[in-house]
């Protein structure tokens, strides 16, 4: 009347392990640590909403009636705010700024999140003696031929 055949039993719990071993998989592999790695965030983009520079009120307060100034904007703007942060001991926008290897200017805040630098729209005023070494850029007051900052080495940046 009934028969069980031994086959179909072992066959049908073969199949049940294996079914149960798959749906484990999901859950075991989720529980797991995962790489520890700690990597910093990606760069922000401060160019929106960004105010005037201290650096620029503290130029202007240096400035005679009579000093012949050039407006540094562009390219001339940005090497010229490397060079005045690429030697400060902090980090922030008052810190120390550095050279990425596609041309732009960044600076890392205290969570290592690079944020880049844009020169003021307006321009920086710089004494015409101090701005002569940013004269083959693009941006010295206000061309727009010459080069931009591709291609000029920045010594101990730290990838982004």
């Amino acid at each position: 009347m009934n028969t069980i055949y031994k086959e179909r039993k072992i066959v049908s719990r073969l199949f049940a392990v294996l079914l149960s071993a798959l749906l484990m998989v999901p859950l075991l592999s989720s529980c797991g640590g995962g790489s520890q790695k700690a990597s910093a965030p990606p760069p922000v983009d401060d160019t929106v909403g960004r105010t005037v520079s201290d650096r620029q009120t503290e130029a202007k307060k240096g400035l005679s009636t009579g000093q012949k100034v050039a407006i540094l904007a562009g390219a001339a703007g940005l090497y010229y705010l490397y060079n005045q942060h690429k030697n400060a001991p902090q980090d922030g926008a008052q810190g120390k700024y550095y050279l990425s290897k596609n041309g732009r200017v960044y600076y890392r805040d205290a969570e290592h999140r690079a944020h880049w630098v844009t020169p003021p729209a307006e321009g920086i005023r710089v004494p015409e003696s101090e701005a002569q070494k940013y004269r083959e850029f693009q941006g010295y007051n206000r061309s727009a031929t010459g080069r931009d900052l591709t291609g000029i080495t920045s010594s101990a940046a730290p990838a982004l």
